[in-house]
């Protein structure tokens, strides 16, 4: 997985890199709403006469990472991903540990060169996240963890919870204080600062969808339907097959978008000139255009694109299924510009910490490559700081921090040779 790349994490999207929960969602035939003999929302306040619950979230990669416990057991980390109809565990160990009960299972082929995935339904998981629960959820379990989350996110992730949450509540989120609110929809009331914008949503397939108008160049402005997916590592995403007027920049980087069943998803990254939600314009925008053959089968809705948390971040976010809108206020990462991995390598998370980062791409041509450095190498040293001393996160911001920065490494090759690399960081979209 990417250490600087976007990658796609929900059920549609890229989390920061592909479409590849969605793609498997389609290739299992499943639905996105709640199963037969269930409620229609699962989640409920742990005290009564609770309206609201409020707690921190880990924030990864542009991720949201909440702490849940499954049948009394954990905690474990899940992604918290309005791009996710069906809830998700991704660690297959947790089938063992929890004794989960299995119902329909399904084969998947086209993993790479890899036998065919299987995934299971689990029903009758309690979940518990803080000051609320759900007595008995509906999950799909995946039979081997080829996401890597873990790797690529930085540290032990063990699913995804998806719209199971988004219909129980009113759920606000702020980036900026890592902090997430769940409100009853009964209770709550719309806050009435100027600086709220709102912007309707629509729920189709249990997942929220906006319209926005893009300015994809100085001339040409177009309202574009897309996702709201809390899930995707990104800004934008735009699929150039879904609007005959969409097309590539004329300026774009080839890159390794993400990963799906049949391998890697790839395309370009380049720039929109705006993109305006309710009355804010965000300028220059780092986007995605995954390639058209890696993006059919993910169309179960009709759309143009969506939207990711590298752009969703900068707001306080309000996001309410029951009465179809999204409100947004600028926070303090507002101004923050749009950059993309000025390095050129990517780099996955191993060992039990996840504080071990292997290389396990080279673009050529990159500053990583002209540095010298290879696939399979260790990143032992940074700027001659233990590796081990910095998140994947941190690692990450660095090799999206500043055009012409040098960054010194130390690594070690798979025969355990050691060398030093100095990358200088390029700007190149």
């Amino acid at each position: 997985m990417t250490c600087s790349r976007p990658y796609t994490s929900s059920c549609c999207s890229l989390l920061g890199r592909g479409g590849w929960l969605l793609l498997l969602v389609l290739a299992l035939g499943l639905t996105a709403g709640p199963a037969a003999g269930q409620v229609s929302v699962p989640f409920r306040f742990v005290k009564p006469k609770t309206h609201k619950v409020k707690f921190h979230f880990e924030m990864e990669r542009n991720l949201i990472v909440v702490n849940a416990r499954l049948n009394g057991q954990g905690p474990y980390n899940f992604l918290l991903d309005t791009g996710v109809g069906t809830s998700l565990i991704t660690d297959p160990a947790l089938r063992s540990a929890l004794q989960l009960r299995i119902g329909r299972s399904f084969r998947v082929a086209g993993v790479g060169n890899e036998a065919p995935l299987e995934a299971s339904e689990t029903n009758n998981v309690r979940v518990e996240l803080p000051g609320v629960q759900a007595q008995s959820m509906l999950f799909l379990i995946l039979s081997e963890d080829i996401l890597n989350l873990s790797g690529y996110v930085g540290m032990p992730i063990h699913g995804i919870l998806g719209s199971d949450v988004f219909r129980s509540f009113v759920v606000e989120v702020r980036p900026a204080e890592s902090l997430v609110v769940f409100h009853d929809p009964a209770q709550y009331r719309k806050p009435r600062g100027r600086r709220w914008a709102s912007v309707p949503l629509d729920l189709e397939g249990n997942k929220p969808y906006l319209t926005a108008e893009v300015q994809v160049t100085d001339s040409l402005h177009l309202p574009l339907k897309l996702i709201l997916d809390t899930g995707a590592g990104h800004a934008l995403s735009l699929e150039t097959t879904s609007n005959d007027q969409l097309h590539l920049p004329p300026k774009r980087l080839r890159s390794q978008l993400g990963k799906g069943l049949n391998g890697f998803i790839n395309g370009y990254l380049g720039r929109v000139t705006g993109l305006t939600l309710g009355r804010y314009q965000l300028n220059s925008l780092l986007t995605s255009f995954p390639d058209s053959t890696d993006v059919a089968m993910r169309a179960d809705v009709p759309r143009n694109g969506n939207i990711g948390f590298e752009l969703l971040k900068r707001f306080d976010i309000i996001i309410d299924y029951t009465h179809n809108y999204l409100l947004l206020r600028p926070n303090i990462l507002y101004r923050e510009p749009f950059e993309h991995d000025m390095c050129g390598m990517d780099l996955v998370a191993a060992g039990p910490d996840y504080r071990r980062y292997v290389i396990t791409q080279v673009v050529p041509g990159s500053p990583a490559a002209k540095a010298g450095l290879k696939v399979d190498d260790e990143i032992l040293s940074i700027n001659l700081l233990p590796a081990s001393a910095f998140s994947l996160t941190q690692v990450s911001r660095l090799l999206h921090s500043a055009d012409g920065r040098k960054i010194l490494l130390i690594v070690q090759r798979p025969n355990g040779e050691l060398t030093t690399a100095q990358v200088q960081l390029k700007r190149e979209i």
